[in-house]
């Protein structure tokens, strides 16, 4: 795991092949019973518009009971949320896992303590992603 510094980054590497992370990662969003808002696949764009680009998906996931509270108190938490989950492989092959961390969302848009943890699970979900 590292931040990148001064950003609120979060990389944690994936052991695993890119299609079998994004695979693994997606299943456990519904296994945990979150929802997947959108799945967008950037390389697959870029290759579409006659670019190339390392293997390269967002998946935008969540649940309104847990995000809602938390636009209500800091509106401006909207332009964060739903969470997020960068999953790229960089040039030598090493397959990444990317997110804001809870930190950063938090005092970016003041979020009230109590509140955060409604937005703190990705750190847990991308270790189970990647624990053997």
């Amino acid at each position: 795991m590292s931040v990148e510094a001064g950003y609120g980054v979060e990389k944690v590497r994936s052991p695993r092949a890119f299609a079998e992370t994004v695979t693994r990662f997606e299943a456990l969003l519904k296994e945990r019973g979150l929802t997947v808002f959108a799945k967008i696949d950037f390389s697959g764009d870029a290759e579409r518009a006659g670019l190339q680009m390392p293997p390269t998906q967002m998946l935008i996931f969540g649940n309104p009971k847990g995000g809602t509270p938390v636009m209500l108190a800091a509106p401006s938490s909207a332009l964060d949320l739903p969470l997020k989950v960068l999953i790229s492989q960089d040039a030598q092959g090493q397959v990444w896992l990317s997110y804001n961390t809870p930190q950063y969302l938090a005092e970016r848009h003041a979020i009230p303590a109590e509140l955060v943890k409604n937005i703190s699970g990705t750190p847990v979900l991308t270790q189970a992603v990647v624990a053997p």
